[in-house]
């Protein structure tokens, strides 16, 4: 009787593999804190306010802060007023990156949150609901000296939220509020050396644009993107995993292929998996170096998703597979209401990232969360995935529950069994409880260390050497659920050994070949299957000299009217 490789490892063996596994483990935490730098980098940029005084200024030029064809510059709003300086001529101007300085497509990407500095006026305070809209526009080149090129240009509203701590008096005019910083822009690849933007702040009484918005005094940026050197290592990682993923997924595909029976569900589901983990590794990124390609965030976004998606479909039906006497099994059918809410809840987030990074692919300046009606689309697309997740936990919880209750009931009788039918529910005890207890240990260290990494200053020094915490837990858990895969499709594939060695082949004695039913007629064809997934009717060929016969009979009665050392179970 065959059962996965698991079931047929001895003790020291598993504690091999185990060690080797952990091995990797550590080594993949050990590249990121060690070797990586980290993840991302924020650099703060002042504007400069810019003077333009031309008609249609916005569609003929662009204004650089410094170099040698700077704008005419002025300090501060109040030089403006002597200058008569409008409004509508101020142009806050950013370059980036900052002066001897160079962007790389190894930054991977570029997000940008603004920061307003607001002073408090007595006749221009800031009203209730207040709404600053700017006009943004963003151009790129790649020699100090080439014309810009225009890459986007779009009006850009953000809503403030701002407070004022001190009295609205006379004397405290000058002060500052308080303001939520807003996001500003996100760009999903960096494929040009230099970026110019442009921002304007025009005013139309008429139209009440930009009024009751107080005196803004400055705009600041403060600008993220992914650090080269931890870019070079992340790309390393993917272009190793993948080959070693791909390799254990042949390999594990081509061992159910050499049974004389189809896959089952639970193995189709493990394949799946690897599949999706695949899909992660595959380091399409390296492309990004050489492409302007701006949807690897969303395309990013999407395979990871779909990991996520059979993970926990995963976690589902092995715990369906493995209730023991469960009649409905073998069928994705049969657990539409477990993954029901995993398909629901990742639409919603799908919907959700389109809404938000897929109109980013054409408008870098659009956030869903700027308005009231893409706040509360938003906020709807979330609750209903949270929803959909806690009812996947329920179930989750409750499938386990009663696994463990069967488990409870069964080990109670082990001892009465022949000794088939122990060593079959033994193998499914172990494996079961083998396959929690990594599960748990994976979702522990995910957690332990997400909460580490947000609560540490980014890094620890522990005499001359420095760690990265926060590349070791982007290395670490990234290569941690590869090596869980990967486990899963070695432990989980079928084994070719068998259970007993003692069963006898005389002539005449009687070949039992459980086989699956579903259950079928007589006639339809019948295939193989291991027995832990055998329902509990089960068709059973018995073959007595030159005399052959197929009946049906309950499968825990083949096991008890025939004796073991007379069985041969067959795959």
């Amino acid at each position: 009787m065959a059962g996965a490789i698991i079931e047929n490892m001895s003790t020291k063996k598993l504690c091999i593999v185990g060690g080797i596994l952990l091995l990797f483990q550590i080594i993949a935490f050990l590249v990121g804190g060690l070797i990586a730098p980290g993840p991302t980098t924020a650099v703060s940029y002042m504007s400069v306010k810019c003077v333009d005084v031309r008609k249609n200024h916005h569609k003929t030029k662009w204004l650089m802060p410094w170099g040698p064809n700077q704008c005419d510059k002025i300090r501060d709003i109040e030089e403006a007023i002597p200058r008569e300086i409008e409004a509508n001529d101020i142009v806050f101007s950013v370059h980036i990156p900052l002066p001897s300085m160079e962007m790389s497509p190894w930054f991977q990407f570029m997000l940008f949150i603004l920061q307003l500095d607001i002073a408090f006026k007595l006749n221009n305070q800031i009203r209730e609901n207040a709404e600053v809209s700017m006009d943004v526009s963003l151009a790129y080149r790649d020699d100090m000296f080439a014309e810009w090129t225009e890459m986007a240009h779009e009006r850009v509203p953000r809503k403030l939220k701002c407070t004022f701590t001190s009295p609205k008096t006379a004397e405290h005019e000058g002060r500052y509020y308080e303001c939520d910083v807003l996001p500003f822009m996100e760009i999903g690849s960096v494929a040009h050396k230099y970026y110019l933007l442009n921002i304007r702040l025009p005013v139309n009484e008429k139209k009440k644009i930009n009024v009751g918005i107080g005196e803004i005094k400055d705009i600041r940026l403060v600008g993220i993107h992914q650090n080269g050197g931890f870019t070079k290592v992340w790309f390393a990682m993917k272009t190793f995993l993948t080959p070693s993923i791909f390799i254990i997924m042949v390999w594990y595909w081509r061992r159910i292929t050499m049974m004389s029976r189809p896959p089952v569900l639970l193995e189709k589901v493990i394949f799946a998996l690897g599949i999706s983990m695949t899909f992660i590794n595959i380091p399409v990124e390296w492309f990004s170096i050489g492409f302007d390609w701006t949807w690897m965030l969303l395309f990013g976004d999407i395979r990871q998703g779909i990991f996520y998606a059979m993970l926990l479909s995963f976690w589902i039906i092995f715990c369906g597979e493995h209730m023991m006497d469960q009649h409905e099994r073998n069928h994705i059918a049969g657990y539409w209401k477990q993954v029901g809410p995993i398909a629901v809840g990742s639409f919603c987030l799908f919907i959700f990232d389109m809404c938000e990074r897929g109109v980013q692919l054409t408008n870098p300046f659009y956030s869903i969360w700027t308005t009231d009606v893409g706040t509360e689309l938003a906020m709807a697309f979330i609750i209903v995935a949270g929803i959909c997740l806690c009812l996947y936990f329920l179930f989750l919880c409750f499938m386990v529950f009663q696994v463990f209750r069967n488990i409870s009931g069964k080990q109670s009788s082990l001892s009465a069994m022949s000794k088939v039918r122990r060593l079959h529910y033994e193998g499914l005890i172990f494996r079961f409880k083998f396959l929690m207890l990594i599960t748990l240990a994976c979702a522990a260290m995910t957690v332990i260390f997400f909460i580490v990494s947000q609560v540490t200053e980014g890094h620890w020094k522990w005499g001359g050497v420095t760690v990265q915490v926060n590349s070791a837990f982007f290395t670490g858990i990234y290569g941690m659920w590869n090596l869980y895969v990967f486990a899963l499709m070695f432990l989980y594939a079928p084994s070719h050994k068998n259970y007993g060695e003692d069963q006898s082949n005389v002539p005449g004695s009687i070949v039992c070949l459980l086989l699956f039913l579903t259950p079928l007629p007589a006639s339809s064809p019948v295939k193989l299957a291991r027995p832990e997934f055998l329902p509990p009717r089960a068709l059973v060929r018995i073959k007595y000299g030159k005399n052959r016969m197929v009946v049906s009979i309950d499968a825990e009665d083949a096991f008890d009217k025939f004796q073991p050392s007379r069985i041969k179970h067959q795959e």
